[in-house]
């Protein structure tokens, strides 16, 4: 059975500290929604109803630009291990870029990652909880580090020019903010 909260409490912020990866939908009101897993360190729970986690370039920018559209988004995190629960936090996604306001403010917060193009505060407006039952058992074998090293391979300024080729608009042609001179 699903149940609502007013804010994360103790007890829902060790769960997503223990999570070794979570998902970011997001949706503007026209167009596709996104759905987007993320892993690493990069997840970080600020307040009761504030979160944020650092964003490493990657092959798309929805996120970024439903941000820009309005911010409405939906975070994820599964229990894979022998405790089933699913919790979801509903509220809109701000980002802020490198030497922005928002970066500065929560930059500290995180280890440096290659490739990390912006920083994403997330407001929670709901928290809500699931059994689980559904989800499967399993392990973490280990984090990736394809992505990671696929950015110091190719070089700040490699980053940079892939941003600006691949990042600069969505899959249905918004713009995101990345890439930008």
């Amino acid at each position: 059975m699903s149940k609502f909260h007013e804010a994360l409490d103790d007890k829902l912020i060790a769960f997503i500290e223990a999570q070794p990866m979570f998902f970011i939908a997001s949706a503007t009101a026209e167009g596709r929604v996104n759905v987007s897993p993320k892993g690493l360190d990069t997840f970080r729970v600020l307040g009761p109803r504030l979160c944020a986690y650092l964003d490493l370039t990657g092959s798309g920018a929805e996120t970024a630009a439903h941000a820009l559209a309005g911010g409405r988004a939906t975070l994820m995190f599964c229990s894979f291990g022998r405790d089933p629960l699913i919790l979801r936090l509903f509220g809109r996604a701000r980002c802020g870029r490198p030497g922005g306001e928002l970066w500065r403010e929560h930059a500290g917060r995180f280890d440096a990652f290659p490739g990390a193009r912006q920083i994403v505060v997330f407001d929670v407006d709901s928290v809500q909880t699931a059994c689980g039952f559904g989800v499967p058992l399993m392990t973490l074998e280990a984090q990736r580090s394809t992505l990671t090293d696929t950015w110091v391979a190719m070089g700040e300024d490699g980053v940079v020019e892939y941003q600006r080729s691949e990042n600069r608009v969505s899959i249905d042609g918004l713009p995101t903010g990345l890439g930008e001179a």
